[in-house]
């Protein structure tokens, strides 16, 4: 819609540069048609109020904007300026709404820039519910005024309703602001030019199951005996994921490691797909780095013909969510088909308060979810709380989701986790005992992982893991600890890879491609891979040793999995290890998880139990150690309606930080407002945590425009970076020479 702009119309957004003001009326109209679209869609099959919700994101639509209209704000809308608004805008929606009984529109009004509210906060203020107090007097002085002049403008006016309390449900709360901030963010960045229209390609579920079955049917059925049973096993796994019943809406699959569970969960979900009518498929992992070969396969397997893999199979990583509209194009909106993303997204985004991370979140309605590695995606003790968001979200949005591991903690089934607890019958499992005591049974000998009972310095560390046949794994627990092992080694003349995230994912995929090589190659075996978790999951390697710094039962797990995978090396050994020299730092989020992995080892349960019978007791032992209180602090935070708490609790890694871009090519182009596509961004980019900005060569991308260091500021890295080995830690290690007490990053 299009709308001719006379001098006496009120602005909504004012000029800049060549682009124009926007008219108050063309974008209150945009946002209203954006967020009813959006309202739509996520209610197609919502088992509540549909027209209740619908009608409440649109009410908030209409008067979201409503301070503008205020003679101050139009006076700085009507010049190209930096100056903030004179009076907080959205305090006169919240006004008007209220006004006219309409609570829920008036708090996504509340929320659509500042995010949802504390219920503390707010009853304090007393009679001024969700109001800014700060120009509360002023706004209901001019209110009348403000909706004469919105109706003069012929926008509509929200009717009154009947008095109605707000609703205690956050997931649906969030979902309906979530509708309401995408469509404001949208039509905002399109009328600055920072994002293009984009059609995603249409879903065409059944074509793509047919094209999976073609991908899966052409693969080898293997040269030697072994390979054929493995592959005839995989192909079965395939066929009992793709026929098994797409209810109830919860499942499980728990097979071991290297069995297909990519492909085979993946077909089973593209069958509800098709027979739920759902619009989108997501599959998280838990690291980014696994992220691309997942994501590789899936476009080779589901592409059709004349079809962008990109825009079939988007990859989402990092937390790039920007608030700033110049950098809202770079926000992965969950558009696609099909979304790769890690743990850490996904799960914050469920638990989100803040605007930006929420904007995507109404695509969640009516899509199928793959859980991969669920042992390790998030905290045990955040499971309680994200289990009630997953169960409201299949129950009444219409969701699907299948959890699956290699090591699957069935902790559905543990009253700690779950009231009351689930029984097996109601999150079934895609594959039948019989077939997955065949997959177990085809598995070589698994390794029992023993410990290093004493502490062990850098320089024994590194004794010991060159004294073991290679190839050889050795994961730290930080990227300082990784970096400073890696590096040391290759100083004594040992050939040594490095992978952390120190490097950006573009030099991460090319060390994992050296990886693979130097591990295809038998003849070269005396070697180290220097690591931190990124390695842990997911990553077709497979090593004659692995040293893995005590962290939790479920990493001893994984690596068990990248030490003689096939069962190629009768010498393969897994060692669980703890450091204690001033150059290696200790993470501080294991404390709990390394008590319990302790206990396990010497109650020998390490050498007795399953990995998915180790994975639910270590879960259990660790909610039980000190994470039901957590728990159930989270739990009350969600039902009290403290949100910013609830966001700020749910945190998947316990770590505040920024997005530093290594790449001098890309800060010129963002520099001279040149767009710059997401994927670029993620791929040339670093996470830092927030504390060592001030101490480390790293300045803001836009500085004039930084107010403080948060999480909406893009920084630079300015020192050496080494895309081959160390990344971003070139240029820390010579600053961390020279620091008394060697502790620097995590």
């Amino acid at each position: 819609m299009v709308f001719e702009i006379f001098m006496s119309d009120p602005l909504a957004h004012s000029p800049k540069g060549v682009v124009p003001a926007q008219t108050y009326r063309e974008h209150v109209e945009n946002v209203r048609r954006l967020a009813v679209a959006n309202a739509r869609f996520a209610t197609a099959t919502y088992t509540g109020n549909k027209d209740m919700f619908v009608e409440a994101v649109e009410a908030a639509a209409i008067y979201h904007d409503l301070g503008k209209l205020d003679d101050s704000n139009q006076e700085v809308l009507r010049r190209e300026s930096r100056e903030p608004l004179r009076v907080a805008h959205e305090d006169a929606g919240v006004a008007a709404l209220l006004k006219s009984q309409r609570r829920e529109s008036a708090l996504l009004v509340a929320a659509h820039h500042a995010g949802l509210f504390s219920q503390e906060v707010e009853q304090s203020k007393q009679r001024k519910l969700f109001r800014n107090i700060k120009v509360a007097d002023l706004v209901d002085h001019n209110l009348d005024r403000y909706v004469t002049d919105h109706a003069a403008t012929g926008c509509p006016t929200p009717d009154w309703i009947e008095s109605a309390s707000i609703h205690r449900c956050g997931f649906t709360r969030r979902v309906a602001l979530s509708c309401l901030v995408d469509a404001d963010h949208s039509d905002t960045a399109r009328h600055y030019g920072n994002e293009v229209r984009y059609d995603p390609p249409a879903l065409r579920w059944r074509e793509r199951l047919e094209a999976l079955d073609n991908y899966v049917g052409s693969l080898p059925a293997g040269l030697t005996d072994s390979e054929r049973l493995r592959n005839s096993l995989r192909r079965q796994l395939y066929d009992a994921c793709r026929g098994a019943s797409v209810d109830p809406a919860m499942r499980s699959c728990d097979a071991p490691v290297g069995t297909g569970k990519t492909t085979a969960v993946m077909a089973h979900l593209l069958q509800a797909a098709q027979k739920k009518e759902l619009r989108h498929v997501f599959v998280v992992l838990p690291y980014t780095n696994i992220i691309k070969q997942s994501v590789d396969t899936y476009r080779r397997a589901l592409v059709l013909p004349g079809e962008r893999p990109e825009d079939v199979v988007a990859e989402h990583h990092h937390q790039a969510d920007f608030g700033d509209v110049s950098l809202r194009q770079l926000a992965g909106l969950w558009r696609a088909p099909i979304i790769v993303t890690t743990a850490v997204q996904f799960f914050e985004t469920l638990a989100g308060h803040h605007p930006a991370r929420l904007r995507k979140l109404h695509e969640l309605a009516r899509s199928a979810v793959f859980v991969d590695e669920t042992h390790a995606a998030i905290p045990s003790h955040l499971w309680p709380q994200v289990w009630l968001w997953l169960e409201t979200w299949t129950r009444d949005w219409r969701g699907h989701i299948v959890l699956a591991s290699g090591s699957l903690p069935r902790f559905w089934e543990l009253g700690d986790f779950v009231v009351p607890p689930k029984k097996p019958e109601d999150v079934p499992d895609l594959v039948s005992p019989a077939l997955r005591g065949q997959l177990e049974d085809a598995e070589k000998v698994r390794i029992r992982p023993q410990r290093k009972r004493e502490p062990l310095d850098c320089k024994t560390l590194i004794e010991q893991v060159s004294n073991q046949k290679g190839p050889r794994l050795v994961i730290l627990n930080t990227v300082q600890s990784a970096a400073v092992i890696a590096s040391r080694m290759r100083e004594s003349g040992q050939s040594v890879l490095h992978l952390s995230t120190a490097l950006a994912p573009v030099h991460r995929e090319r060390i994992v491609e050296k990886i693979k090589e130097r591990l295809k190659n038998k003849d070269e075996g005396n070697w180290t891979l220097v690591a931190t978790s990124c390695v842990e999951a997911g990553m077709d390697f497979s090593f004659r040793v692995g040293f893995r710094e005590s962290c939790s039962t479920a990493s001893l797990i994984q690596i068990s999995g990248r030490v003689s995978r096939g069962g190629e090396h009768s010498d393969a050994a897994v060692w669980d290890f703890r450091i204690l020299d001033s150059l290696l730092s200790q993470h501080p989020a294991f404390t709990v998880s390394r008590r319990v992995l302790d206990s396990l080892f010497d109650n020998k349960l390490i050498s007795m139990q399953s990995p998915s019978q180790l994975a639910k007791e270590a879960m259990r032992l660790e909610i039980t150690e000190g994470g039901k209180e957590n728990a159930q602090r989270i739990r009350d935070q969600e039902n009290g309606m403290e949100y910013p708490d609830v966001s700020r609790l749910c945190q998947v890694i316990q770590s505040d930080t920024r997005t530093v871009v290594i790449d001098n090519e890309l800060v010129t182009a963002l520099r001279g407002k040149q767009r710059v596509s997401h994927r670029d961004l993620l791929l040339n980019s670093v996470q830092i945590w927030s504390s060592k900005v001030v101490k480390l060569p790293i300045a803001p991308l836009f500085p004039n425009r930084m107010k403080d260091a948060d999480q909406n500021t893009l920084y630079v890295w300015d020192a050496q970076y080494d895309p081959e080995f160390l990344g971003y830690m070139a240029g820390v290690l010579p600053i961390l020479d020279g620091l008394k007490d060697g502790c620097f990053l995590a």
